[in-house]
């Protein structure tokens, strides 16, 4: 899975795809529930669903390729229904699409769970010191024994 990241940034880069995870999945998440208490039809109800499901996911941060590949998907479907306003669609669109490219940011499920792990190796102790045998190591060369 690592593998459908290009990074997970920290700093102001993971600030500012929090920000945008954010932003977009409160707007989606918006449009959804104004759209069932309307009383919509059944695609319109479907896609509805989908929007809630994909914003939630972009706020968590959780497979974040896949919301980012649903909100262009229900961007798409709300420019072509006329749910909501054009350049509303638009910008979900293109938040949608860099989110599928750029990844998470740290501050995510997905960087928890798919990010470089870091490996301390310091306390390591070899399998010989361990059972109590101590070799010692070989002499360089040019030292005097």
């Amino acid at each position: 899975m690592q593998r459908l990241f290009s990074m997970f940034p920290n700093g102001l880069p993971g600030a500012a795809l929090l920000l945008l995870r954010l932003v977009g999945g409160i707007l989606l998440i918006y449009d959804g529930v104004i759209a069932f208490r309307t009383g919509s039809d059944l695609s319109t109800t479907i896609v509805q669903s989908v929007a809630i499901g994909a914003g939630t996911l972009l706020i968590l941060g959780f497979l974040t390729p896949l919301a980012g590949a649903l909100v262009l998907i229900v961007a798409v479907c709300f420019m072509f229904r006329g749910t909501t306003p054009l350049r509303s669609s638009i910008l979900l669109g293109a938040l949608g699409a860099a989110l599928t490219v750029l990844g998470p940011g740290v501050r995510s499920i997905d960087a928890r769970r798919y990010g470089r792990k870091r490996f301390d190796i310091r306390g390591r102790v070899a399998p010989a010191q361990q059972s109590g045998v101590v070799s010692n190591p070989p002499p360089s060369p040019g030292q005097k024994l």
